[in-house]
C-alpha cells in the first residue's frame, strides 16, 4: 500500500513508526486525556468510555500508511491491540478501580469489567488488522462497533424517551436510531477516508469490491440496519463480538447473493 512513506525501502522500520508508536501515542494519548477530563469534571465517565470506544475503533487510520511490499510486517498494525489485551487480562483480575484505564473503560468502576466488552473490542481489532486487513469487512465491521455501538448507549441514556424490551434488557428508539446513524456515518467517513482519499496513493489502501458507489450505499446501509437489529437483541456484554459477526455474515451474504462476484469480504492469511 505505502500511501505515504518516507521510508519507502525500509517496510520494517515504517510499520513499527505507523503501526506501534504512532498508533499508541494515539490510543494512550486518547485515554490520558479522557482521564484528565473525567478528574477535572469537565467530562462524564459515560461520555468518555464512549469517546474512546469510538477512537479505539478509528485506529484504522494506520492502514492509509501501512507499507504491505514485505507482505508481513504489515501485522504491526494490531501490536497496540494486543498490548491492551494483555493489559485487560491483568488489570482485569489485578487492578483497583482508581486505574485509569478501569475509571476511563468501566460502567461501574469494577476492574472486571475490562475482561468484557473492552477485551472483546481488542479480538476485533486484532481480526480485522490482520485476517481482514485491506477489506471492506475489516473497515466495516470497525467502523459499525466503533462508532455505531460506541455512541448508542449514550444517546439512549441522555435523550431515550421511548422504551422497548428485548430478552428482558430495556433499549431506547432513541439509542438504536443512534446506533444506526453513527453506524452508517462511520462507514461512510472510513470509505472516504481509506477507500477514497487511499486510492490516490501508488495503490488502493482498501482492495476494489468490484462495484459502484451505489452499491456502496446499499451495503453500508444494509449491514448498518443488521447491525442495529443484532445490538437491540444482543445479551449484555457480547455486542461487541455479535455486532462484527452481524457485518462479516451480512457481507458475504451480499458477495454471494446480492452483488455476484463483489468481494467484501477478503481474507487475508498473514504470510501468503
Amino acid at each position: 500500500m505505502g500511501f505515504i512513506t518516507f521510508l519507502p525501502d525500509q517496510p520494517l522500520i515504517w510499520n513499527i513508526i505507523i503501526g506501534v508508536v504512532a498508533a499508541l501515542i494515539y490510543v494512550k494519548g486518547t485515554i490520558f486525556l479522557m482521564d484528565r477530563m473525567v478528574s477535572q469534571e469537565k467530562l462524564s465517565s459515560d461520555l468518555s468510555r464512549k469517546i474512546i470506544h469510538i477512537a479505539a475503533g478509528s485506529y484504522l487510520w494506520v492502514w492509509l500508511f501501512i507499507d504491505t511490499s514485505d507482505n508481513f510486517s504489515y501485522l504491526l498494525n494490531i501490536a497496540v491491540p494486543l498490548l491492551f489485551f494483555g493489559t485487560f487480562l491483568f488489570k482485569g483480575n489485578r487492578a483497583s478501580s482508581d486505574d485509569p484505564d478501569v475509571k476511563t473503560m468501566s460502567r461501574t468502576g469494577d476492574p472486571k469489567e475490562l475482561l468484557k466488552g473492552p477485551l472483546y473490542f481488542t479480538v476485533i481489532m486484532m481480526i480485522a488488522g490482520s485476517l481482514l486487513f485491506g477489506s471492506y469487512a475489516g473497515m466495516f465491521m470497525m467502523a459499525i462497533v466503533g462508532w455505531g455501538d460506541g455512541i448508542a448507549p449514550y444517546i439512549g441514556k441522555k435523550y431515550g424517551k421511548r422504551t422497548y424490551k428485548t430478552f428482558g434488557r430495556e433499549k431506547t428508539l432513541e439509542g438504536s436510531l443512534g446506533f444506526f446513524s453513527f453506524a452508517v456515518l462511520g462507514s461512510l467517513f472510513f470509505w472516504i477516508f481509506l477507500g477514497v482519499l487511499g486510492g490516490f496513493g501508488t495503490e488502493l489502501v482498501l482492495a476494489n469490491p468490484g462495484v459502484g458507489l451505489l452499491e456502496i450505499v446499499i451495503v453500508i446501509l444494509l449491514c448498518s440496519l443488521v447491525a442495529t437489529i443484532v445490538e437491540a437483541l444482543s445479551p449484555a456484554d457480547i455486542d461487541n463480538l455479535l455486532i462484527p459477526a452481524s457485518t462479516i455474515i451480512t457481507l458475504i451474504a451480499v458477495d454471494l447473493f446480492l452483488f455476484a462476484g463483489a468481494t467484501f469480504v477478503l481474507i487475508k492469511i498473514p504470510f501468503i
